[in-house]
Formats: structure tokens, sequence, C-alpha cells
């Protein structure tokens, strides 16, 4: 495979950017190599700027559930895009948007657009902590809600990718108001309500992580949480940033029948354009300025471009039948690739809910962020290269999630398969 004009430009981009790249877990650093530059994509496939072609079951780090440059959703941004591209004021597919929203997601009567996933998650501590008159918050190891100061203890994701479990420049004091349980295990929970009591805030959890690679909830797990906080007079906090319209039209909420007190919510509701939201009760979200005292604010939150794209994608994705397809098409990955480690006895487990979905190499299976210990990923750089080699681009991390979207097919991930077989015989 011919990289060069992709070195070319990482020695380049090295000299203006940190290590070359605007997010750390593209660079490369865990698995090794140079990151091919993107130039294009359509449908499951992109292309670099050397002309190599990928299956992609990244998608822009799960947004893209349509594929690439979906002709409805493009069509849409283009439309908006002559009418301009920001105003720093309402618009009436902004209004559309959140309407479509609150009528999906259980939990949400009320809801705030925000930019980013980051954002959302910020705002929602911030809001539990208004509305409570408490300070502390609990998170999960592994857990990653964004690279928010107090949330960046015991992360997972690019942090947990890049060694960094806690990041430089964040007051110990500041990181000291974050309690850290672990995942899957309600006992570590009620310990620290017990060790804290009338000073917890809430809880922030994903609902299924996602950034520790997939792991589900075990049964009875979110509804352990659910009867901690209520017992409490906490809130709980669901960041659906991966999971929200991506398990489910309603998120994981409604696929799994627990229903939080705020949601965050991001990637698929901007259609691949940045975009974030928070929301809950309309009570809770009088608490929200101008309303109420918690302020938070944001001149692009609403942009007329990310409202049309998420708008157009999920009008798309409420069609009867979107998430039978999607469980499908993940079900048959799952159970190939299965089939191929079982059949050159490389031990690795693999993890899964609908459309996401994780092959760990480990003997063990990964319940929590204490399993990852297990987890071989000098095994995984090379599954990873081989891949990347033959045209297919997973994410360049043990500890992200796969995708697969509804541009792909059967037939494509029979060709992957094929593929990863060619890869498997030599680890």
């Amino acid at each position: 495979m011919n990289l060069n004009k992709s070195k070319d430009l990482f020695n380049e981009a090295v000299n203006y950017m940190p290590g070359g790249v605007s997010s750390p877990v593209r660079s490369f650093k865990n698995v090794g190599g140079t990151p091919p530059f993107i130039s294009k994509g359509l449908g499951n496939k992109i292309w670099d700027v050397d002309g190599n072609e990928y299956m992609d079951y990244v998608g822009s780090w799960g947004p893209l559930i349509l594929g690439h440059a979906h002709p409805e959703v493009n069509a849409a941004i283009k439309q908006a895009v002559d009418k301009g591209t920001s105003f720093g004021a309402p618009v009436e597919p902004e209004l559309e948007l959140v309407k479509l929203i609150c009528g999906s997601i259980p939990s949400i009567d009320k809801v705030r657009l925000v930019s980013s996933g980051t954002e959302a998650c910020m705002s929602a501590i911030r809001l539990a902590r208004a509305y409570t008159n408490k300070s502390k918050i609990i998170k999960f190891a592994g857990c990653y809600h964004g690279h928010v100061d107090g949330l960046l203890v015991r992360a997972g994701s690019g942090a947990l990718t890049s060694g960094i479990p806690d990041s430089a420049g964040v007051p110990a004091s500041y990181a000291s108001e974050t309690l850290i349980a672990d995942f899957n295990d309600l006992a570590s929970v009620e310990k620290l309500f017990n060790e804290h009591q009338d000073q917890i805030a809430g809880i922030i959890v994903e609902p299924i992580a996602g950034n520790m690679g997939v792991v589900p909830p075990n049964p009875g797990f979110l509804e352990g949480l659910r009867n901690i906080t209520k017992k409490n007079n906490s809130l709980l906090i669901f960041d659906e940033v991966i999971t929200g319209f991506r398990v489910d039209f309603g998120g994981a909420q409604t696929l799994l029948g627990v229903t939080p007190d705020i949601t965050c919510l991001g990637k698929i509701i901007g259609g691949g354009l940045p975009v974030g939201a928070y929301g809950s009760s309309a009570e809770i979200m009088e608490c929200v300025a101008p309303l109420g005292p918690m302020y938070q604010a944001g001149t692009l939150s609403g942009n007329p471009l990310a409202v049309t794209a998420g708008l157009t994608a999920l009008r798309l994705l409420s069609e009867p039948g979107t998430y039978n397809t999607l469980d499908d098409l993940g079900s048959y990955a799952e159970k190939g690739i299965t089939e191929v480690m079982k059949e050159f006895d490389i031990e690795a487990k693999f993890n899964r809910i609908g459309s996401m979905f994780t092959a760990f190499f480990s003997g063990k299976n990964v319940s929590s962020m204490t399993d990852l210990e297990h987890v071989d990923t000098d095994r995984y750089s090379q599954y990873f290269h081989g891949l990347l080699e033959r045209g297919v681009y997973f994410a360049p991390s043990q500890f992200e999630c796969g995708f697969v979207s509804l541009s792909h097919t059967k037939d494509d991930i029979d060709i992957t398969l094929e593929k990863l077989r060619e890869v498997v015989k030599g680890l």
C-alpha cells in the first residue's frame, strides 16, 4: 500500500499541530505507523490522498449511520448553505429538530442544543449541580464524557489509548469533586453514596459503554443506578452521545427500558456535522438560562447547517425496519468475526449491541475497565494494520467501537471476513 503523500502530509503536520493531529487517537500512536489522510467518502467507503480505498467501519466515530455523503443529507446541507451558514439567532429547522428529539427520547421534555458531545456532558453536570445544590459527581472508570476538566479522571477512549488516565492541567481540587466507581458494579456506587452522604449531585454513565470498547451493562446495573439516585435525591445522567439514535431511535434508554433524569446527545443528531444536546424534564430544564440561574451559551449552537443535516438524517432513520436492519448486520459481523477467530484459535471476545461492536483480544469477558488489563493491544495493532493494508478501516485503538452502517451489506461484510481471515492466520 502506497502512503507516500499521507506520510509527507503527516511529517509536515507535526510542525503545526500537537502530534500532527486535531484529536489524539488519530495519530496512530497506540498502533504505530502513519495515519492515512482521507480525501473523500461515499457510502461505506473512504479514500485517502494516495488513492487507496477502504471499507470503513469507523464512520467518523459513529455519526454516519447512513454512510458517507448520503445524497439526501448532502442535498439538504447544500440548500442550507445557500441561505447562510450561521446567524447566532433562532432558525426554523432548529425548532423542528428539537421537537423530533423531544418526541423520541423518553427522558426529554425540553432540550438545549450545543456544538459537541463534550459541551453536552459538561452542561448536564452543571445542570445536575444547579438543580440539586450538591457538588460531587460519580463517573465510571473507562467511561469517557469529553475533555471536561472534572471528567478526565480514569477516562476511557483516547485517554486510555494514550496511557493518560488523568490529564495534566486539571486542578486536583476540581478533580476531587469527581468520584470514581466501577462499571457494572453497584456495590462500588453504594459505597460512594455512603461515604459522601447528601453531597452527590448525580451519576453520569454511558448506558452502553463505548469508550473502552463496547461494554454492555449487566442485567440490573442501570436499574440499580436508577434506584440509588432516586433514594439519595440525586440525578441520573445518561451520556448517549454514541448510543442516541444509534442502538434505537429512542436511544439506549428505550432499548434497555431505563429512563434517566438528563440525557446527553451528539454525533448522529448532526448528520455528520458538529452538534450536541442535553435535555431533561421541563422542571429540571427551567434551571437553564434564560429561565433559571444555570448559565450556558453557544454562538454556533443550533446553527442552520448542523440542524438541517441532523433533521434530515433522523427522519431517514425513523423509517420502519431501520434498527432491525442494523442489528441484523451487526449480528452477521459478530458471527463471522467470531468464527474466523475460532478457526485460527485466536483468543478474542466479541462485545456488541446493535450496530456497535468491539473484538477484544482477550480470553476473558470484558465487562469493566479492570478486564482491560488482560487485553492484548500488541495483537490488536497487528490486526489493525493487517486489515488496513487490505483496505479495511477499523478504529486505530483497541478501546474504541466499530460500527456498521445502513450503507453496509452482508456481501461487504463477507469481503471483510475474507480479508480478516488472511490477517488472523498470520497472528
